[in-house]
This record gives C-alpha cells, sequence and structure tokens, in this order.
C-alpha cells in the first residue's frame, strides 16, 4: 500500500485523491490475485488430480469425482487469500475478515457435505450395506454438522465464544425436540431396525396399514421407501416398523423356497371304490404301479388275516379313487423338477363343505422369482385338472347359466320325446 502511495505522490496528485485511488488499486490488485489462484486452482491443480484420479483408476476415485469434492474445496483458495489481505485496509479489516471466515466456515461445511456422502456411497458399494445400511446415521451427522456451523457461523459474525451460544441453546432444548421429533424418533428406530436385523435394502416387506407390498429401495434417517409391484413408491415412518406389524419376505427368499398352498375342490358324488377296470388303468400310470400293487397286496393281506367277505366292497379295506388320485398328486410332486424337494410336501384332505371335498397341495417352488412361482403353481393345477377325470373325479362347479338351460333343453327333448 505504500508503494502505491509514493507512485500516486510522484504523479503529483492530492491527499485525499492518493487515499481513495491506492485503496481502489489494492482492491483490483487483491481481486485479480483472488481470481487468477482460483483459476489456478480449479483449471491446473484441479484438472491434475482429476487426471490422475481418472488414470490410475483408484477404486472410489470416481465417487470423490462424482461428488465433486475437490471443487468445493477449491473454493477456499481465494477466501485465504482476502482474509489475510485485510490488514492492508485497517478501517475494513474486523469486517473483511468476519466475512472471509464465515466464508471459509460456509465451504468447509460443504466440504464435509460432499464427504458424509462420498463415505454414503463407497458404503453402499459393499454387500454389507444392505444389510446394515447408515444412511440414517449420515443424515444425523449432518444435522450435527449443520447446527455447529450455523453456531461457529454466528459466533463469528458476533465475535462472542461458541460454547456461550450453544450453552444457550439448552433453554431451547424443548423446542429443539420438537423441531427434531420425527428425526429422534427415526434414529432410535434406525438403530432398531438395524441392530436387530428387522429389514435390509432389497426386502420384500407387506404393510397393509399403509398400503406398502413390495421391495425395500432406501432407509433413511425418517423414512423407509418401497417401491410396490405396481412400480408406486410408499414412504413408511421409520418408527412405524417398530411400533406397527409389517411382514418381510426376506425368510422366504433366503431359504430357496417359495410356498404352494392351493386346493383342487372335489364334486364329493363322484368319489367310489375302484373297480377292477380301475385298478388295471391305474397300475399303467408310471408313477402308481409301484405304490397300486403294494397297496393290494397290504390290503388283501389284511382281509384274508381278518376273515373279511370281499363280495360287499363296504367290509374291509377297499383303494378308492380319492386315495389313489391324492397319491398321484403326491408322486407327480416328488417328480416335478420345480418343485423343491428338502422342504415340506403335503398333499392332504381339507374339511369337506358345500364347494366340495378340497384336496389341498402343500408344497414349496425351488424358484421364489414371482412369474416363475405362478408358472409352476399354474402348470400344476393344469395338470391336476386334466387328470381327475381319469380317476372317476369332477372337480367342484357351481351351476352356470350354460349348465341350467342344458337341463331345461333336456327335458324339453324328454317331453318331446314321450
Amino acid at each position: 500500500m505504500d508503494f502505491i502511495r509514493n507512485q500516486l505522490d510522484g504523479f503529483g496528485i492530492n491527499e485525499p485523491a492518493i487515499g481513495y485511488l491506492s485503496n481502489m488499486i489494492m482492491v483490483v490488485f487483491i481481486a485479480v490475485v483472488s481470481v487468477l489462484a482460483n483459476f489456478i486452482a480449479k483449471r491446473i491443480v484441479l484438472r491434475t488430480i482429476l487426471h490422475i484420479v481418472n488414470n490410475h483408476r483408484f477404486k472410489w476415485g470416481h465417487i470423490i469425482v462424482e461428488k465433486k469434492l475437490f471443487h468445493k474445496l477449491s473454493h477456499l483458495v481465494p477466501a485465504i487469500i482476502i482474509y489475510y489481505s485485510a490488514y492492508v485496509f485497517p478501517s475494513y479489516q474486523v469486517l473483511i475478515e468476519k466475512a472471509a471466515m464465515t466464508y471459509m466456515i460456509v465451504v468447509t461445511i460443504t466440504v464435509f457435505n460432499a464427504l458424509l456422502n462420498v463415505f454414503d456411497d463407497i458404503y453402499r458399494s459393499y454387500e454389507v450395506s444392505k444389510i446394515r445400511p447408515i444412511k440414517g446415521y449420515i443424515q444425523v451427522a449432518k444435522i450435527i454438522l449443520f447446527i455447529i456451523g450455523g453456531i461457529i457461523v454466528i459466533s463469528s459474525l458476533i465475535g462472542q465464544n461458541p460454547l456461550i451460544i450453544l450453552s444457550g441453546l439448552g433453554a431451547l432444548s424443548a423446542v429443539l425436540m420438537l423441531v427434531f421429533k420425527d428425526s429422534i424418533l427415526g434414529l432410535v428406530a434406525g438403530v432398531q431396525l438395524s441392530s436387530n436385523d428387522m429389514v435390509r435394502v432389497g426386502d420384500w416387506i407387506e404393510m397393509p396399514k399403509y398400503n406398502a407390498d413390495g421391495d425395500v429401495i432406501d432407509i433413511t434417517l425418517n423414512t423407509v421407501k418401497v417401491m410396490n409391484f405396481d412400480k408406486t413408491i410408499t414412504m413408511i415412518p421409520s418408527y412405524a416398523l417398530i411400533s406397527d406389524s409389517f411382514r418381510n419376505w426376506r425368510g422366504m427368499q433366503v431359504s430357496g423356497g417359495r410356498r404352494i398352498k392351493r386346493s383342487f375342490y372335489i364334486d364329493i358324488s363322484s368319489i367310489r371304490f375302484c373297480t377292477e377296470e380301475m385298478i388295471r388303468e391305474f397300475q399303467k400310470i408310471h408313477y402308481l404301479t409301484d405304490y397300486v400293487t403294494t397297496k393290494l397286496n397290504e390290503i388283501h393281506a389284511y382281509n384274508l388275516e381278518h376273515e373279511i367277505n370281499t363280495d360287499s366292497n363296504v367290509n374291509g379295506r377297499q383303494l378308492t379313487n380319492v386315495g389313489v388320485f391324492r397319491e398321484y398328486i403326491h408322486q407327480y410332486l416328488r417328480n416335478h423338477p420345480k418343485i423343491n424337494q428338502n422342504m415340506t410336501m403335503i398333499v392332504r384332505q381339507l374339511a369337506p363343505g358345500d364347494t366340495g371335498l378340497p384336496l389341498e397341495v402343500y408344497a414349496f417352488s425351488n424358484d421364489t422369482n414371482w412369474g416363475v412361482y405362478e408358472s409352476i403353481q399354474a402348470d400344476i393345477f393344469d395338470h391336476i385338472f386334466a387328470v381327475a377325470p381319469t380317476f372317476g373325479l369332477r372337480a367342484f362347479q357351481n351351476p352356470t347359466g350354460h349348465d341350467i338351460a342344458q337341463l331345461k333343453d333336456s327335458r324339453e327333448f324328454s317331453r318331446g320325446y314321450s
């Protein structure tokens, strides 16, 4: 500054003008230096760093570049120059230093915010992130960062110790608890969800209260984001997963088997004892040859041992078409390539009702994919409906308009014939 004053004085300029001109020249000089330093930081240093990161293919380099961590860091350079040049203007030194310091604090906060984003993205690249998501903790850290940053900025502007301002916030604790109620509840819920491994990203959950039925795609501090199977998004409060009931289908997905539990309803009037002709036909069926032979020998031995009069089918033990049909379905499932043979498999009768006799298939497919599972289930029951008449059985069905029309036509035909 003295050098500039001496030069201006040499040109014969009066003292007041020298003061204004020297200040203006210094302002322009500092501005030029700041712009030049910013240019060097961004165009040379930053590009060099990006070049090194891209060429050496650092494992997480692309994440750091994507979050623009170094771009934000470069904003500190001109602020530092302005801060250390403030002494040139004694009248405005304090004001300039406060403004520059405030700017540097804000930039530092954005740098740490970007650093937390980088850490979150790096953590998400590991499989453990689906089991132990940390996005909620990252958001808590950001809240703390912004609160501390705000306190430091205010203390810098008013020239007070940050601890004094922090102690004054104790009186506002009740207000803060009210403002951050959802965040606090979300944090507690996030800790419980994570520590108890209740839900992970990628889990299929079902929560009828919130019309949620789909895959978890994100877990944050306040919400759990669920993409339903109709591609809509449902946002569930994190603490709702602790306070309310929900169903997690992860166990099914991990087990490798998806349950098939469906009944085939048999018209009870079609159930009968097997005739010799029916038995001969059953013995031709691949899945039943050994069963029918073994069962006939067992029944014959039992009837002989107890001196049963077999002239009537009511006496002793006899094969029934529904019993043979049940065994056929069981053997069919045993040999089905898409049924998990290591999990429960039952073909059972349920209590008969006004819809006939339910014959329930209880088994597990070996593919948990929804589309494949439905295809397997449909194929099995297609086959069951198709083979039922072979066993002399009819599927139960309430009369339809077509059935009533046929009955009416048959009566009219009989009346006309008579």
